[in-house]
């Protein structure tokens, strides 16, 4: 695996975290933490690295901790990625507007 990665590549990279993101879930909200809006970036390098810019729907949250580990050995489970590395920010704070379409619906927030 010593070889660069295209942009394509990477991208597809990008979406299989994605994925895996999508099949995380907040313990205190019936919600993907990826619909959540709680994922900001995904950035795959050339050598096969991911760094995942996220929140955590409060500082306070119960999650804080566990939350982000489960974001980075799952992605990390990936065949594709060799390292990943889970940055917590609250700038922007998160707040119900960045929850997708599908999980407003899903909380009755529409």
């Amino acid at each position: 695996m010593s070889e660069e990665l295209t942009n394509s590549e990477m991208q597809k990279i990008g979406e299989e975290v994605v994925n895996v993101l999508c099949n995380i879930f907040d313990p205190e909200i019936p919600v993907d933490i990826y619909q959540l809006g709680l994922i900001y970036d995904v950035r795959v390098s050339t050598e096969r690295n991911v760094h995942i810019l996220m929140t955590l729907t409060s500082p306070n949250c119960p999650v804080a901790e566990s939350l982000p580990q489960e974001v980075k050995e799952k992605s990390r489970a990936l065949d594709s990625v060799n390292d990943v590395e889970v940055e917590i920010t609250f700038d922007p704070a998160w707040d119900k507007s960045m929850m997708s379409e599908e999980a407003k619906l899903e909380l009755g927030i529409l």
